[in-house]
Protein backbone atom coordinates (compact mmCIF):
# COMPACT_ATOMS: atom_id res chain seq x y z
CA UNK A 1 0.00 0.00 0.00
CA UNK A 2 1.38 3.43 -0.91
CA UNK A 3 1.93 5.98 1.84
CA UNK A 4 -0.81 8.17 0.40
CA UNK A 5 -3.26 5.25 0.63
CA UNK A 6 -2.75 4.77 4.36
CA UNK A 7 -6.05 5.53 6.14
CA UNK A 8 -5.86 8.45 8.59
CA UNK A 9 -6.21 7.84 12.34
CA UNK A 10 -9.74 8.07 13.78
CA UNK A 11 -9.18 11.55 15.17
CA UNK A 12 -7.86 12.92 11.86
CA UNK A 13 -9.48 16.21 10.90
CA UNK A 14 -11.40 16.56 14.15
CA UNK A 15 -9.06 18.72 16.23
CA UNK A 16 -10.27 22.28 16.63
CA UNK A 17 -7.97 25.08 17.83
CA UNK A 18 -9.51 28.04 19.65
CA UNK A 19 -7.93 31.17 21.16
CA UNK A 20 -7.91 31.28 24.95
CA UNK A 21 -7.28 33.80 27.71
CA UNK A 22 -5.37 31.09 29.55
CA UNK A 23 -1.95 29.73 28.52
CA UNK A 24 -2.15 26.28 26.96
CA UNK A 25 0.09 24.74 29.62
CA UNK A 26 -2.45 25.71 32.29
CA UNK A 27 -5.43 24.23 30.52
CA UNK A 28 -4.51 20.58 30.97
CA UNK A 29 -7.13 19.50 28.46
CA UNK A 30 -7.17 17.33 25.39
CA UNK A 31 -7.61 19.12 22.03
CA UNK A 32 -11.21 19.84 21.10
CA UNK A 33 -12.86 17.54 18.59
CA UNK A 34 -14.66 19.60 15.98
CA UNK A 35 -17.69 17.31 15.59
CA UNK A 36 -18.16 16.26 19.21
CA UNK A 37 -20.87 17.63 21.51
CA UNK A 38 -19.15 19.91 24.02
CA UNK A 39 -19.98 20.26 27.70
CA UNK A 40 -18.11 23.10 29.41
CA UNK A 41 -18.31 23.62 33.17
CA UNK A 42 -17.38 26.77 35.07
CA UNK A 43 -16.85 25.52 38.61
CA UNK A 44 -14.85 25.86 41.80
CA UNK A 45 -14.53 22.07 41.84
CA UNK A 46 -13.29 20.86 38.43
CA UNK A 47 -12.16 17.64 40.11
CA UNK A 48 -15.86 16.74 40.50
CA UNK A 49 -15.98 15.97 36.77
CA UNK A 50 -16.54 13.74 34.93
CA UNK A 51 -17.73 11.92 38.07
CA UNK A 52 -20.46 9.45 37.21
CA UNK A 53 -20.42 10.75 33.63
CA UNK A 54 -17.16 8.88 33.17
CA UNK A 55 -18.94 5.56 33.73
CA UNK A 56 -21.34 3.37 31.76
CA UNK A 57 -22.70 4.61 28.43
CA UNK A 58 -21.78 8.26 28.93
CA UNK A 59 -18.25 7.26 29.87
CA UNK A 60 -17.89 5.12 26.75
CA UNK A 61 -19.25 7.95 24.62
CA UNK A 62 -16.74 10.31 26.21
CA UNK A 63 -13.91 7.91 25.42
CA UNK A 64 -15.17 7.49 21.85
CA UNK A 65 -15.26 11.25 21.28
CA UNK A 66 -19.03 11.53 20.82
CA UNK A 67 -18.93 14.27 23.45
CA UNK A 68 -16.16 16.17 25.20
CA UNK A 69 -15.86 17.62 28.68
CA UNK A 70 -14.06 20.87 29.44
CA UNK A 71 -13.78 22.71 32.76
CA UNK A 72 -12.88 26.25 33.70
CA UNK A 73 -11.60 26.51 37.26
CA UNK A 74 -13.19 29.67 38.66
CA UNK A 75 -10.48 29.95 41.33
CA UNK A 76 -7.83 30.62 38.67
CA UNK A 77 -9.55 33.92 37.90
CA UNK A 78 -9.85 35.01 41.53
CA UNK A 79 -8.61 38.27 43.00
CA UNK A 80 -5.42 38.81 44.98
CA UNK A 81 -2.96 36.49 46.62
CA UNK A 82 -5.67 34.15 47.87
CA UNK A 83 -7.64 34.08 44.60
CA UNK A 84 -10.85 35.35 46.20
CA UNK A 85 -13.95 34.69 44.10
CA UNK A 86 -16.72 36.06 46.33
CA UNK A 87 -17.70 39.02 48.50
CA UNK A 88 -20.48 40.11 50.87
CA UNK A 89 -23.94 40.87 49.41
CA UNK A 90 -24.66 44.50 48.53
CA UNK A 91 -27.27 45.79 50.97
CA UNK A 92 -26.25 43.30 53.65
CA UNK A 93 -27.40 39.79 54.41
CA UNK A 94 -26.02 36.34 55.08
CA UNK A 95 -23.59 34.43 52.90
CA UNK A 96 -21.35 35.45 50.04
CA UNK A 97 -21.90 36.25 46.35
CA UNK A 98 -19.66 35.29 43.43
CA UNK A 99 -18.00 38.45 42.11
CA UNK A 100 -18.92 39.73 38.62
CA UNK A 101 -15.33 40.56 37.61
CA UNK A 102 -14.12 37.07 38.54
CA UNK A 103 -17.05 35.29 36.91
CA UNK A 104 -16.82 37.53 33.87
CA UNK A 105 -13.20 36.54 33.24
CA UNK A 106 -14.10 32.88 33.61
CA UNK A 107 -17.00 33.21 31.18
CA UNK A 108 -14.80 34.99 28.62
CA UNK A 109 -12.35 32.12 28.84
CA UNK A 110 -15.13 29.56 28.45
CA UNK A 111 -16.86 31.18 25.48
CA UNK A 112 -13.53 31.51 23.65
CA UNK A 113 -13.34 27.72 23.64
CA UNK A 114 -16.90 26.41 23.96
CA UNK A 115 -19.82 26.49 21.51
CA UNK A 116 -23.44 26.74 22.57
CA UNK A 117 -25.46 28.77 25.08
CA UNK A 118 -24.52 29.60 28.68
CA UNK A 119 -26.79 28.43 31.50
CA UNK A 120 -26.59 29.10 35.21
CA UNK A 121 -27.75 26.28 37.46
CA UNK A 122 -30.06 28.03 39.88
CA UNK A 123 -33.08 27.01 42.00
CA UNK A 124 -34.98 30.02 40.65
CA UNK A 125 -34.50 28.98 37.01
CA UNK A 126 -36.78 27.23 34.55
CA UNK A 127 -37.19 23.60 35.53
CA UNK A 128 -35.10 21.18 33.51
CA UNK A 129 -37.09 18.49 31.69
CA UNK A 130 -36.85 15.96 28.88
CA UNK A 131 -37.80 18.53 26.27
CA UNK A 132 -34.90 20.75 27.35
CA UNK A 133 -32.53 17.77 27.21
CA UNK A 134 -33.63 17.11 23.63
CA UNK A 135 -33.11 20.77 22.72
CA UNK A 136 -29.61 20.77 24.21
CA UNK A 137 -28.71 17.54 22.41
CA UNK A 138 -29.43 19.28 19.09
CA UNK A 139 -26.97 22.09 19.90
CA UNK A 140 -23.18 21.92 19.44
CA UNK A 141 -22.85 21.99 23.23
CA UNK A 142 -23.64 23.95 26.37
CA UNK A 143 -21.67 25.89 28.99
CA UNK A 144 -22.86 25.52 32.58
CA UNK A 145 -22.08 27.85 35.48
CA UNK A 146 -22.06 25.86 38.71
CA UNK A 147 -23.07 28.34 41.39
CA UNK A 148 -21.95 28.34 45.02
CA UNK A 149 -22.70 30.35 48.17
CA UNK A 150 -25.62 32.79 47.70
CA UNK A 151 -25.28 32.81 43.93
CA UNK A 152 -23.82 34.93 41.13
CA UNK A 153 -23.89 38.73 40.82
CA UNK A 154 -26.98 39.52 38.72
CA UNK A 155 -25.01 41.85 36.44
CA UNK A 156 -23.11 38.87 35.04
CA UNK A 157 -26.33 37.06 34.16
CA UNK A 158 -27.73 40.19 32.52
CA UNK A 159 -24.55 41.09 30.61
CA UNK A 160 -24.05 37.65 29.08
CA UNK A 161 -27.77 36.92 28.75
CA UNK A 162 -27.36 33.76 30.77
CA UNK A 163 -30.38 31.44 31.07
CA UNK A 164 -31.17 30.10 34.53
CA UNK A 165 -32.11 26.42 34.81
CA UNK A 166 -33.20 24.43 37.87
CA UNK A 167 -33.01 20.71 38.49
CA UNK A 168 -36.04 20.89 40.77
CA UNK A 169 -37.73 22.68 43.64
CA UNK A 170 -34.98 22.16 46.18
CA UNK A 171 -31.62 23.73 47.04
CA UNK A 172 -28.20 22.09 46.67
CA UNK A 173 -24.88 23.31 48.07
CA UNK A 174 -23.65 23.86 44.51
CA UNK A 175 -24.42 23.25 40.88
CA UNK A 176 -22.02 20.38 40.23
CA UNK A 177 -24.46 17.56 41.04
CA UNK A 178 -27.23 19.24 39.07
CA UNK A 179 -24.87 19.68 36.13
CA UNK A 180 -24.03 15.97 36.07
CA UNK A 181 -27.71 15.02 36.14
CA UNK A 182 -28.61 17.39 33.30
CA UNK A 183 -25.64 16.34 31.22
CA UNK A 184 -26.47 12.66 31.68
CA UNK A 185 -30.03 13.27 30.47
CA UNK A 186 -28.70 15.17 27.44
CA UNK A 187 -25.71 13.06 26.43
CA UNK A 188 -27.69 9.81 26.33
CA UNK A 189 -29.80 11.39 23.57
CA UNK A 190 -26.82 12.04 21.31
CA UNK A 191 -26.64 9.77 18.24
CA UNK A 192 -24.59 6.66 18.93
CA UNK A 193 -24.72 6.79 22.74
CA UNK A 194 -27.60 4.39 23.40
CA UNK A 195 -27.25 0.92 21.94
CA UNK A 196 -30.95 0.83 21.04
CA UNK A 197 -32.28 4.20 19.87
CA UNK A 198 -35.84 3.02 20.53
CA UNK A 199 -35.06 2.94 24.26
CA UNK A 200 -35.10 6.74 24.41
CA UNK A 201 -38.45 6.88 22.63
CA UNK A 202 -40.27 4.56 25.04
CA UNK A 203 -39.01 6.08 28.31
CA UNK A 204 -40.87 8.18 30.84
CA UNK A 205 -41.51 11.78 29.71
CA UNK A 206 -40.49 11.09 26.10
CA UNK A 207 -44.11 11.08 24.89
CA UNK A 208 -45.68 13.04 27.75
CA UNK A 209 -46.46 9.92 29.81
CA UNK A 210 -44.66 7.93 32.47
CA UNK A 211 -43.15 4.67 31.28
CA UNK A 212 -45.15 1.46 31.57
CA UNK A 213 -44.04 -1.25 34.06
CA UNK A 214 -41.19 -3.50 32.97
CA UNK A 215 -40.80 -7.27 33.53
CA UNK A 216 -38.25 -9.96 32.74
CA UNK A 217 -37.57 -13.64 33.53
CA UNK A 218 -38.48 -15.68 35.48
CA UNK A 219 -42.14 -15.63 34.46
CA UNK A 220 -43.18 -16.13 38.10
CA UNK A 221 -41.36 -14.79 41.17
CA UNK A 222 -42.57 -14.99 44.79
CA UNK A 223 -46.10 -15.65 43.60
CA UNK A 224 -46.12 -12.72 41.19
CA UNK A 225 -46.59 -13.45 37.49
CA UNK A 226 -45.71 -11.43 34.43
CA UNK A 227 -48.98 -10.22 32.83
CA UNK A 228 -50.07 -12.83 30.32
CA UNK A 229 -50.34 -10.36 27.45
CA UNK A 230 -46.58 -9.73 27.60
CA UNK A 231 -45.95 -13.43 27.01
CA UNK A 232 -48.51 -13.75 24.22
CA UNK A 233 -46.19 -12.76 21.38
CA UNK A 234 -48.93 -10.52 19.95
CA UNK A 235 -47.13 -7.23 19.36
CA UNK A 236 -50.27 -5.20 18.80
CA UNK A 237 -51.83 -6.32 22.07
CA UNK A 238 -48.54 -5.74 23.90
CA UNK A 239 -48.25 -2.18 22.56
CA UNK A 240 -51.86 -1.46 23.53
CA UNK A 241 -51.33 -2.84 27.06
CA UNK A 242 -48.17 -0.80 27.56
CA UNK A 243 -49.84 2.40 26.37
CA UNK A 244 -52.83 1.91 28.67
CA UNK A 245 -50.52 1.10 31.58
CA UNK A 246 -48.55 4.29 30.91
CA UNK A 247 -51.72 6.34 30.93
CA UNK A 248 -52.96 4.79 34.17
CA UNK A 249 -49.63 5.36 35.95
CA UNK A 250 -49.50 8.95 34.77
CA UNK A 251 -53.05 9.63 36.00
CA UNK A 252 -52.23 8.21 39.42
CA UNK A 253 -48.76 9.60 40.02
CA UNK A 254 -48.45 12.76 37.92
CA UNK A 255 -51.83 14.41 37.39
CA UNK A 256 -50.01 17.51 36.11
CA UNK A 257 -48.48 15.50 33.28
CA UNK A 258 -51.79 13.77 32.61
CA UNK A 259 -53.66 17.06 32.31
CA UNK A 260 -51.08 18.32 29.78
CA UNK A 261 -51.24 15.05 27.84
CA UNK A 262 -55.04 14.95 27.89
CA UNK A 263 -55.21 18.44 26.43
Amino acid sequence: MAASDTPPPKSHGRKSIRPSLKPRDLMGETPQLAHAWHAHLITLFPEAFPGVLGSSLTGKALKDGIWQLHTTNLREFGEGKHRNVDDTPAGGGAGMVLRPDVMGRAIEDAISRAPGPIVYLSPRGKRFDQAMARDWARLPGVTMICGRFEGVDQRVLDHYRVSEVSLGDFVLTGGEIAAQAMLDATIRLLPGVLGNAESAVEESHSNGLLEHPQYTRPAEWNGHRIPDVLLSGHHGDIAKWRHEASKELTKQRRPDLWDAYDE
